[in-house]
Formats: structure tokens, sequence, C-alpha cells
């Protein structure tokens, strides 16, 4: 290995997941340009061991990794790129799905959507507009015009699925849909919450470790 400190290029990612009883290392957290010499090292780099109190996330700020390279190399230049801090999400064994329970959530949310739509066209009293909107096409009074009510109905459905982008798996196009641009912006507040949340842990964790050094003190 060269004795002369390389310039390491460090580009950090937003997010990742990683299991909570494994070490966290640096390639798990960034990408990471560097001399080949040097490169093994530093993408196994340890930067934080998961412990029980850190709850389910832990997160790496770059001033954190900066200290890690700078202790096996002093003279390095560093090259940042990029987010300032990685979240890692510390995930434990998946269970199994309860088949049980997914069906009865299906359940509830076929019958909980079908009861806001029959409620909806009860409140617009859309049988009425059907009834009128034929009578209007034909001329002929009909309680129940299922020449118009089945093709609308079958059109909710139809519209539903465009609307969403989305057949069970299948997409249509790249273009995100509108539930997806939702859970987007909610993982982005998630994100600005937790970032927010660890950094005061970080600042709590510093002063108490400066109490303790000044108590130590003769």
């Amino acid at each position: 290995m060269s004795d002369r400190a390389p310039t390491v290029y460090i580009r950090l990612r937003k997010r990742v997941k990683r299991s909570r009883s494994e070490p966290i290392l640096l390639k798990h957290v960034a990408q990471i340009i560097v001399d080949p010499p040097w490169e093994e090292k530093l993408r196994n780099l340890e930067l934080a061991r998961p412990q029980k109190k850190d709850g389910n996330y832990v997160l790496i700020d770059m001033m954190q990794i900066v200290g890690k390279l700078k202790q096996i190399m002093p003279h390095a230049t560093i090259e940042h790129f990029g987010e300032p801090h990685t979240i890692v999400e510390l995930q434990t064994q998946a269970r199994p799905a309860n088949v049980m329970l997914l069906v009865l959530v299906w359940i509830l949310l076929f019958v909980g959507s079908g009861m806001a739509i029959m409620n909806f066209h009860t409140d617009v009293s859309m049988p009425l507009v059907h009834q009128k909107l034929y009578r209007m096409i034909t001329g002929i009074r009909d309680e129940h015009p299922l020449v118009l009510q089945i093709p609308y109905s079958l059109g909710i459905g139809a519209g539903m699925i465009l609307f969403f982008n989305r057949l069970f798996r299948k997409k249509f196009n790249e273009e995100p849909n509108p539930l997806e641009v939702e859970m987007f912006m909610y993982e982005e507040s998630v994100h600005q919450y937790v970032v927010t949340d660890e950094y005061e842990k970080m600042q709590k964790q510093d002063g108490q470790r400066l109490d303790e050094s000044r108590r130590d003190r003769p």
C-alpha cells in the first residue's frame, strides 16, 4: 500500500436499510472513489454497531465519517458530494405474512370504498340524474336505466385504474400516481423529522460526555 494518502471522493446515500445484528460499514452508506490500494480497506471501515438503545434509526453524519477516515489516513484529502448524512433504518427478521389478517384488511377496504362511492352517489342523486339523461335521450321514462348505469359503473373502475396508473403490479408508464406522490411526501417529512431528532440525541449525548469529563477533572 502506498504511503501517500490519496484523495477520497464520497457520496452519501440518503437512506439505507440494514439488519440490526450487523455492523454498519462505509460501503453500506456511501459510494467511494479512491486509489485501488485503499479501496477495500475504506469500503469495510466500520462506522457504527447498532445497539438496543438506538431504536429503529441510526444517523451517520459526514463529520463522523471524516473522523474515522482521519484515524487511518491522517493526511488524506476528503471530497464530499450530496447529502451530509445518511439515515440507517434498522430491520429485524421479517415475519411471515398473516393471510387471514391480509384478507380481513382487503375486505374492510373493499366494503369501505364501496360504501363511500354509494354514499356520494346518494348525496348527488346520481340515480335521478341517470333517469333524466335516459329520458332526454330516448324519450322513455325508466326507473332503472341499466344501459347507462352499467357502463357508468364499469367506467368508475376503469377510471380508478387509469388514475392510479396501476393494475395489480403492472404500471402503464413511469409517471407516479397520486398515491405514490403522497407517500413520497410523507417519507420526506419522516426523513426530516428523524434527522432532526437524531441530531438532538447526538447533542444531548455530547453534552452528557462533556459534563462527565468535567466532573472527572481534579
